[in-house]
C-alpha cells in the first residue's frame, strides 16, 4: 500500500471564508500515484473546517450567514474561552458544528465524488497562514 502526504499553506483575508480545494487535492493524487483508496483532507488548526459540498457563491453565504447567527462572534464577553485573552471561542464551535475532515473514495485514480460535489477549506477565524493536509493511502 501506498502512502503520500501534502500540506497546504492557506491565508482567508477574511474572520470567515471559504476555499474550493479540489484541485490541490486532485494535483495531490495525481502525484501520488494512487488509483484505489482514500483521500483524507483535514485542517491543521481548531478554528477550521474541511468539507463536501457544492461550489455555489449562494449556498457560500448561507452558511456563513447560518453559523453567524447560530454562534454568534460577538459579544465576546459571552464566551468563557475568550476569558483566555483570545477572542475565537465562536470559531471553535463553528468548527465542531461543520466539521474536521473529508474523507473521499479514490477510484481509478480519480476523486469519486458525486455530482457536484467539492472539496472544500472552511475558516472561522483567519487573517493568519493556516495548514491543511492531504493524506492519501492505497495502491
Amino acid at each position: 500500500m501506498k502512502s503520500y502526504r501534502k500540506v497546504l499553506t492557506l491565508n482567508v483575508p477574511a474572520r470567515t471564508g471559504f476555499v474550493n480545494i479540489t484541485p490541490e487535492v486532485e494535483a495531490a493524487l495525481a502525484e501520488s500515484g494512487v488509483r484505489e483508496g482514500l483521500a483524507l483532507v483535514n485542517p491543521m488548526h481548531i478554528t477550521a473546517s474541511v468539507f463536501v459540498n457544492d461550489d455555489e457563491r449562494g449556498l457560500h453565504a448561507d452558511f456563513a450567514r447560518f453559523f453567524d447567527r447560530l454562534v454568534p462572534h460577538e459579544p465576546t464577553s459571552a464566551w468563557r474561552h475568550n476569558d483566555t485573552g483570545e477572542d475565537n471561542a465562536d470559531s471553535h464551535v463553528k468548527r465542531q458544528l461543520m466539521g474536521r475532515e473529508a474523507v473521499v473514495a479514490i477510484t481509478g485514480g480519480r476523486l469519486d465524488f458525486g455530482t457536484w460535489e467539492q472539496i472544500f477549506y472552511g475558516e472561522w477565524d483567519g487573517q493568519r497562514s493556516k495548514r491543511v493536509l492531504i493524506k492519501i493511502i492505497g495502491e
